[in-house]
């Protein structure tokens, strides 16, 4: 394992990250104290509790899911396609580097500064509710989960991404509208029946149930089947990405 190319790649990755660094937490900062407004006060002065736990508190999981899953995305898909597009990626590719440790140099950045700027949205919403984590240790996990299987997920789309357009398309039109459908700002079983079975065919249902079970103890499903949702889908990124190195898609000439 070269451990020095992999922090080369690590650290440039993360300074461009803290150049713009109040661009990069004041975001996040910004949105989020906008949803506790439209949410937390117009919808939440009519909704008192869901499931026991407070309106305000009850979305802070899904505000944190919704950042995590967009920025791992973007900032994974935006670190492999710039180099892919201004020629570079060939250098790295030459370089006596193989495609686990670029993978691994690329992805664990991005997964970091999704990461950081999920920390930064569960300390803003302090400001506003009173958080409470019964499972810290499950938070952790699917915390970290949802970031490293995100990360890769944005990796392929930047490898598959021809054009900026193309590179927004997937985060923008796909992400955060299963996001927003998932469960994010309202509990599943507040549905319709026949609305319920459609939401089950929402793979972000079991990410943002499993998180939201780690603060409150409550969820829309079983805990292990979100663990097993979230490992799968780690699983597939995984296997694409080593497709992708195998086979060169998009990568060589």
């Amino acid at each position: 394992m070269n451990w020095q190319a992999v922090g080369a790649i690590y650290r440039y990755e993360m300074m461009r990250f803290f150049r713009t660094i109040a661009q990069s937490f004041l975001s996040p900062v910004l949105s989020t104290s906008l949803y506790f407004v439209v949410f937390g006060t117009a919808i939440g002065s009519r909704i008192n509790e869901v499931e026991g736990v407070s309106y305000g508190a009850f979305i802070v999981p899904g505000l944190i899911m919704l950042s995590v899953m967009t920025q791992a995305t973007t900032n994974a898909s935006f670190g492999i396609y710039f180099p892919k597009f201004i020629g570079t990626v060939y250098e790295l590719l030459s370089a006596p580097v193989n495609f686990f440790e670029i993978v691994l140099g690329y992805v664990g950045a991005a997964a970091t500064k999704a990461l950081l700027i999920g920390l930064v949205i569960m300390a803003t919403a302090t400001l506003f509710v009173d958080l409470t984590v019964l499972h810290p240790g499950a938070m952790v996990a699917f915390l970290l989960l949802t970031c490293l299987s995100f990360a890769l997920f944005g990796f392929i789309i930047g490898i598959w991404a021809r054009n900026f357009e193309q590179l927004q398309l997937i985060p923008l039109l796909v992400v955060t509208p299963l996001v927003f459908l998932g469960g994010a700002f309202y509990s599943i079983s507040m549905l319709p029946p026949g609305w319920q079975t459609v939401t089950y065919f929402n793979p972000v249902v079991y990410l943002i149930s499993g998180f939201r079970w780690a603060f409150f103890g409550t969820s829309d499903v079983p805990v292990a089947l979100s663990l097993l949702a979230i490992a799968g889908f780690l699983i597939l990124c995984l296997s694409v990405v080593w497709v992708i190195f195998r086979t060169g898609y998009r990568i060589k000439p």
